[in-house]
């Protein structure tokens, strides 16, 4: 029965590639025309069967973590990219569309999150264990896209030059106040302070990230300069000159987008700018990824804009500027899948090979949704008044600006 459900369903999916599958039976099918690129995925039971059925990418994703599909005679990339790239293109059955209706309803109870919900859900990836992280992040310690402004960047390149061009749409000054809405690894407060003379509030939820930055400011003789705190955005108070969130927004929730538009319009000063670094899908909403949601960002979710609009919108906010970021993000990824990768004999020693499939797993499937899907990133510069920032992005590529060519900052202790 499952095969026969699963042969109907990749049927009318692949319109583009050949993609060859080998059942638990030992039989081997082809889908889609010999005339695009190829792939070869064996599946090695029923279950798996009736999983990819049930649910594709939750079964496809927990297939390969458990090593019941196995990619044969090609790379993990070229199966998923076949996949991906055919997916919408082909014909899905009726079963899987009411699936995913389904899904993409219930997204606003599955991302309801409470600040009690929101911690637990920060524990479940951001505090598995700073020493991983350091394995595959740059020296920064940067767990979001960096900025190529050209192909021969490094990472660490890429990511300072992330960091310059963030501060430059700040309109910083020296002494200003800056919140930090999911400060991470405190990256972004150490440069903001050390580089550009502000004070700086950081905020997380990750109970290792707040120590390692409150122990990375401290060597950096910067403790003075920066406050970083273990709180929700919806408990912090005061007023900023500035604000910044790097990464956090994919955290907060289809439920809650007015909740945090309306509370950075409320902290934000009334002459202030924040800027919001976010994935965000260039297209129509979709339901989030059962797979993602489960193993790697429980209550995450990939906006699209026309979901953040109305949002901004209501918080009387300015969106004094928005650009998108292409590519970016899978370039980033690629290098830190490298990295991972040149780092397998640490990770193993620690972990088992079902958690390395699992992240290698995640990294690859995000490389390929930025390079094959529409997803990208958002920077949403808001504020209270139009005339807050200059007319033109001028500003923005001034060579004389600090940090304006990507160089590296004054190391900061990790």
């Amino acid at each position: 029965m499952w095969d026969t459900l699963l042969d109907r369903f990749l049927t009318g999916m692949m319109v583009e590639d050949r993609l060859s599958l080998t059942y638990p039976d030992g039989t081997t099918r082809d889908y889609g025309p010999d005339t695009g690129a190829s792939a070869h995925l064996e599946i090695s039971d029923e279950a798996t069967l009736r999983a990819l059925v049930l649910n594709p990418d939750l079964g496809l994703g927990e297939g390969y973590m458990d090593e019941k599909i196995t990619p044969r005679n090609c790379t993990l990339d070229d199966a998923l990219t076949l996949i991906i790239r055919n997916r919408f293109k082909g014909t899905i059955p009726p079963w899987m569309l009411m699936a995913n209706r389904a899904r993409f309803h219930m997204r606003r109870f599955i991302q309801n999150n409470t600040p009690n919900t929101s911690r637990k859900n920060v524990a479940h990836h951001y505090d598995i264990s700073d020493d991983l992280y350091r394995l595959f992040l740059d020296q920064d310690m940067q767990y979001s896209c960096a900025y190529f402004r050209d192909d021969e960047m490094t990472l660490e390149q890429a990511q300072v030059a992330k960091k310059a061009h963030i501060a430059g749409k700040l309109c910083l000054e020296p002494g200003m106040h800056v919140l930090d809405i999911g400060c991470g690894w405190g990256g972004m407060a150490l440069t903001l302070a050390q580089d550009y003379g502000c004070r700086v509030t950081g905020i997380t939820l990750s109970e290792n990230q707040l120590a390692t930055a409150r122990q990375r400011a401290d060597a950096a003789g910067l403790s003075d300069q920066i406050d970083f705190r273990l709180q929700d955005y919806r408990h912090t108070k005061g007023t900023f000159d500035r604000i910044v969130s790097v990464g956090m927004l994919e955290h907060v929730g289809v439920p809650n987008f007015d909740t945090y538009f309306g509370r950075v319009a409320e902290l934000l000063d009334p002459d202030g700018v924040a800027l919001i670094h976010t994935i965000g899908r260039s297209a129509p909403p979709i339901a989030h990824s059962s797979w993602i949601n489960k193993y790697i960002f429980p209550g995450g979710y990939v906006p699209s804009l026309s979901e953040l609009a109305p949002a901004m919108e209501r918080s009387g906010l300015w969106q004094t500027d928005i650009e998108v970021w292409r590519l970016h993000y899978a370039k980033t990824i690629r290098h830190w899948r490298d990295r991972f990768d040149a780092h397998l004999d640490e990770i193993t020693a620690t972990y088992d090979e079902r958690f390395v499939r699992m992240f290698r797993y995640y990294l690859t499937v995000c490389i390929l949704a930025f390079e094959h899907q529409m997803q990208g990133v958002y920077h949403l510069q808001l504020a209270h008044k139009r005339a807050a920032v200059p007319l033109t992005r001028d500003y923005l590529y001034d060579a004389s600006a600090p940090m304006a060519s990507g160089r590296q900052p004054k190391r900061v202790s990790a």
